[in-house]
């Protein structure tokens, strides 16, 4: 029997506007709430609807990803007759095909679609925190005889801008999409989240090399509209946030810290959020040591004040020291008497003793700090 759906998630995007944190990882798999990683929110829905035939299309900086992922043991995906696949950019007559956009990387790999004979198509997003049971995306679709159904959610209108926004008739169809518009019409945007028919998607990604077949939000769904195609809007009214620049990963753990039922990741069993196990110890407390309304990961010492904060993994806070309002990213060690606030701090980043950094305003702390950038101590 053919699989209903095949899972297609993009996740070779530089991720630029997350700045250093990027610089040698995929967007995907960078740290959030201490314990988990982007890509694990997007894998865990997958399991809990029960969709196991997975492509995720990588390029930029793939190792770290494909390595904490492996064959999707920890997210129950290494099953024998699906899994996950990693398409990555290959060569062909010479030539190596690097992706140009969302629609383009989709459709280098269509051969992984059709190798599986799915009648739809779900194409996902790796960097962004929400909890989804796709089945019920896929009903809205078939209920309605859609041959195209967009995720789409309200936000606010400041923020509007940043993302693709959608009119719709009294029917729930589609009558207008504008990528990233400069002066929105509305606040219901795009998630990112595309459920295809698996022949209404061939027919749109034909000449995927043209100008008119690159992105999905700039030139693909406006496409569809435009043939008259059956283009539905599935409305989620869960918590969702794309984290694409630092200031909405910040918030996002913020947002973590500052509700106790935030996603419901400590109290419910519905849709659980699985990461990878690491094998670290019990993060430890020393005698100096406090922590208030914060998250502590594994393998981590705090012999300093910890406020408000999301720890990572192999953490070490030194004696005296004060870490207040940040998101630390794995094996950070925060110096003896430094204080830190505001801030994301990047992985493996060593802060010297009596260092300070207090923006104003939430700022990247990497190791490029002590080297200059004086005026932020």
């Amino acid at each position: 029997m053919k699989p209903s759906v095949v899972a297609m998630i993009l996740v070779g995007g530089q991720g630029t506007r997350l700045k250093e944190l990027t610089h040698d990882i995929a967007k995907p798999a960078v740290s959030f709430g201490g314990k988990y990683r982007l890509i694990d929110f997007t894998l865990s829905n997958l399991t809990n609807s029960q969709i196991d035939i997975v492509g995720l299309v990588t390029q930029y900086e793939p190792y770290d990803l494909m390595r904490y992922i492996g064959r999707g043991a920890s997210w129950d995906l290494d099953t024998i007759d699906g899994g996950i696949a990693f398409l990555t950019p290959y060569a062909k007559n010479g030539d190596v095909l690097w992706q140009k956009g969302t629609a383009h990387a989709i459709a280098q790999y269509f051969s992984f679609v059709k190798e599986h004979q799915a009648d739809r198509v779900l194409i996902l997003s790796g960097d962004q925190i929400y909890k989804m049971n796709y089945q019920e995306l896929i009903k809205d679709h078939l209920t309605h005889d859609r041959q195209v159904t967009i995720a789409a959610t309200q936000v606010p209108i400041e923020e509007a801008s940043r993302f693709g926004i959608l009119e719709v008739d009294g029917e729930g169809l589609v009558v207008s999409f504008e990528e990233k518009p400069k002066r929105p019409k509305g606040t219901l945007a795009s998630m990112g989240i595309y459920l295809f028919n698996t022949a209404a998607l061939e027919t749109l990604l034909s000449g995927a090399d043209s100008a008119e077949s690159i992105d999905f939000g700039k030139n693909v769904i406006p496409k569809a509209i435009a043939s008259k195609m059956r283009v539905g809007a599935y409305v989620f009214e869960g918590y969702w946030r794309d984290v694409g620049t630092v200031e909405s990963l910040y918030a996002a753990n913020m947002d973590m810290l500052d509700d106790p039922n935030f996603l419901s990741l400590n109290v419910s069993k519905h849709l659980p959020v699985y990461s990878k196990s690491l094998n670290y110890p019990p993060h430890v407390v020393l005698d100096d040591g406090e922590i208030k309304g914060s998250i502590v990961a594994d393998g981590t010492s705090i012999d300093g004040v910890v406020i408000h904060s999301t720890i990572g993994y192999r953490v070490h806070v030194r004696k005296n020291a004060r870490v207040e309002n940040c998101v630390v990213f794995p094996g950070v060690v925060v110096g003896e008497g430094a204080r830190i606030k505001n801030a994301v701090v990047n992985k493996d980043v060593v802060i010297p003793e009596g260092f300070v950094f207090e923006p104003e305003h939430v700022a990247i702390l990497d190791r490029t700090a002590f080297e200059k950038d004086g005026d932020k101590r």
